[in-house]
């Protein structure tokens, strides 16, 4: 598809969105020919070149009325590398929020901001107002690099923090789209003053690196039709995965000396967590390891791998587009083989590297220059005024008043740094008297560490609710663990209103994903460092019965622990076979403790075997079996 080299995918008919991007003339059309109509929603392929520019369109599904045109508006999604919200381009998004949106501001997983229910003639107000003020929305959708992650903590002291901030950057500088047609449609062709890129990423973009470039083409890295799919990046430091690393499709770790300067990077290269119900040909993948770059090299490296993906990618069937199913395909050695023809050398081996663990940054800390940062949690991500909860509020007067720079976390939370030992009293009143809590320990554990995504109403991938429903459901979990003795236990908890995993649930120690009105799948495993995949142990569990599923496997983890095991840990080694063995004997409400007998009935191997192949057949507890069984056989006496 691209004209730099020939795709080893067969000769199978490319996907209709790989024709709408070759005849979009590099991003314009027809979202430049629609954008100046006057009409409530655009067509379905200026949809497709939409996301490129930042925003999809959605339908609020609240508001549907038979018979009447959907309620159409845009979800506006902005770009900021590493997390990073200058004071000025905040203040513009807030006001943005109330004067075009929803009245509200949603954290994204991936560190930037969205905007809900802009409407069509609003749009170009919207992002030019965007722009204008310092930021962008070009790449936060479509089929490319999307929004370069880095950890948010602002550490001025440790050097490795600020170059992966530096690096985020320059990678999404470097793989940002060329064409002039986001400027030419939303500010009329006048390109906003932006900070200049670093000489080396300009010389990096037209650095033919054996077939990574394609001559003489407005776009030198995407070419015509851009990526397969979409492409997520991050940068992070060793032992900090505050970023879910393993996610990613390629993972840059910054590797320093003993005096703190940069030596290269260690590449992750493979994650994704996008999958479709039903279609076991799509799954979630953790990253693998690649190898090892000197820091001259990371852009030759990033531009191997990106035409790698770019050139051999599926083009043909989007739901197998992603590079974590060209490394599946292939295996790990021969994408390395073909990475390295591009870069035209061999790679160094991987390094080795300590332990990752999960970081939120939260509340009051020094960042190592005498200043202070403060992390603030925010519910799923919402930044809203709602009641005597003015979260909302708080946050723009204290922009306004300090004029303090911001870094969003990958958890949607947000962290304003820089702020002067005698700010942090005034500061503290304001969140104070707008209900907002800033001391972590304050926050209820499973509500700290959970997330969840927009789902319902706007989506139009959502299946059932996420975010309107998470509240309730980490309320029931909560009431059950404090039920069966586990009261000072808490874990990672994320939800998804459908299989795309935006919030990332197959990383979690407890999952929820959408796989019905009302109803999820439940993944359970996940480590709460987030360096391991879950796995699906039910497939449909309605909500009113998340209770009556949870409570014997928390009984089980309680009795068989060990030591202080996480939740997550001991799911995945316990194993699932041996969760569902012990739910099918449980009696709710019956004695706990080990000096109590359990009623049990003895199975011959052959008759159990059977009873537990139907159960996962039907998505159904093996007791529920039993008791049907039973109930018409007494019936039937």
């Amino acid at each position: 598809m691209v004209n730099s080299a020939p795709s080893s995918v067969n000769n199978r008919k490319p996907s209709k969105v790989e024709g709408i991007k070759e005849n979009s003339n590099f991003l314009r059309e027809p979202v430049a020919t629609e954008i100046l109509q006057d009409t409530t929603h655009f067509s379905e392929d200026a949809i497709q070149i939409l996301k490129f520019h930042g925003s999809y369109q959605q339908d609020n599904r609240d508001n549907r009325v038979k018979g009447q045109e959907k309620d159409y508006q845009m979800m506006l999604r902005t770009k900021n590398p590493g997390g990073l919200v200058p004071p000025q381009l905040y203040l513009a998004l807030d006001k943005l929020a109330d004067e075009y949106g929803n009245h509200t501001l949603r954290a994204t997983t991936r560190q930037g901001f969205q905007l809900h229910g802009i409407l069509k003639k609003n749009l170009k107000s919207a992002i030019a107002t965007i722009v204008t003020n310092l930021g962008s929305t070009l790449g936060a959708c479509g089929d490319i690099n999307r929004n370069v992650m880095a950890p948010p903590a602002p550490f001025k002291n440790r050097p490795e923090y600020q170059y992966a901030w530096e690096y985020a950057q320059n990678i999404a500088d470097l793989l940002s789209p060329q064409t002039g047609a986001y400027y030419e449609i939303w500010l009329d062709g006048e390109k906003a003053i932006s900070a200049e890129e670093h000489p080396d990423v300009i010389a990096a973009r037209h650095k033919n690196g054996n077939g990574t470039i394609i001559h003489d083409s407005v776009e030198p890295i995407y070419g015509t039709h851009y990526m397969p799919r979409k492409f997520k990046v991050c940068v992070t430091v060793p032992g900090d995965n505050s970023i879910d690393l393993y996610s990613q499709d390629l993972t840059l770790v910054v590797m320093t000396n003993k005096k703190g300067e940069l030596q290269g990077f260690n590449v992750f290269a493979g994650g994704g967590l996008g999958r479709t119900h039903n279609k076991e040909e799509t799954f979630a993948r953790i990253a693998d390891p690649i190898c090892y770059v000197a820091k001259d090299d990371v852009y030759d490296i990033v531009k191997a791998i990106v035409a790698t993906q770019r050139d051999y990618g599926d083009r043909t069937d989007r739901r197998h587009a992603r590079l974590k199913y060209l490394i599946n395909d292939w295996g790990v050695e021969k994408f390395r083989t073909q990475v390295e023809e591009y870069f035209g050398k061999a790679v160094e081996p991987f390094k080795q590297l300590p332990k990752f663990k999960y970081q939120d940054y939260l509340g009051w800390n020094e960042q190592g220059d005498g200043k202070l940062f403060l992390g603030i949690s925010i519910d799923n991500g919402r930044v809203k005024d709602e009641g005597t909860f003015q979260l909302k509020t708080a946050l723009r007067l204290i922009v306004e008043q300090f004029n303090l720079p911001i870094r969003l976390t990958p958890n949607h939370n947000l962290i304003f740094y820089d702020i002067a030992p005698e700010d942090k009293e005034a500061i503290q009143e304001i969140l104070d008297k707008c209900g907002v809590i800033a001391d972590p320990n304050q926050i209820a554990a499973l509500t700290r560490y959970a997330m969840a995504c927009p789902a319902l109403p706007t989506c139009g991938l959502a299946i059932t609710e996420s975010e309107r429903a998470i509240p309730g459901i980490l309320e029931r979990i909560r009431a059950l663990l404090d039920k069966v003795g586990l009261q000072k236990d808490h874990f990672v908890v994320r939800m998804t209103g459908c299989p795309n995993g935006c919030a990332r649930p197959y990383m979690a120690e407890l999952g929820f994903v959408g796989s019905a009105p009302e109803s999820y799948q439940v993944w359970l495993g996940g480590s709460p460092d987030q360096t391991r995949l879950a796995q699906p142990i039910i497939e449909k569990l309605h909500h009113n019965d998340i209770e009556s599923f949870l409570e014997p496997i928390f009984i089980y983890f309680k009795k068989f622990r060990k030591g202080k095991e996480s939740f997550g840990d001991f799911c995945d080694r316990i194993g699932f076979d041996a969760i569902r063995e012990f739910s099918a004997t449980y009696t709710p409400g019956e004695p706990t403790s080990s000096g109590k007998s359990r009623h049990r009935v003895s199975l011959r191997d052959d008759v159990y075997e059977q009873l537990k192949e139907t159960a996962e057949k039907q998505n159904r507890p093996m007791t529920d079996l039993v008791h049907e069984a039973l109930d018409k056989y007494f019936q039937g006496l």
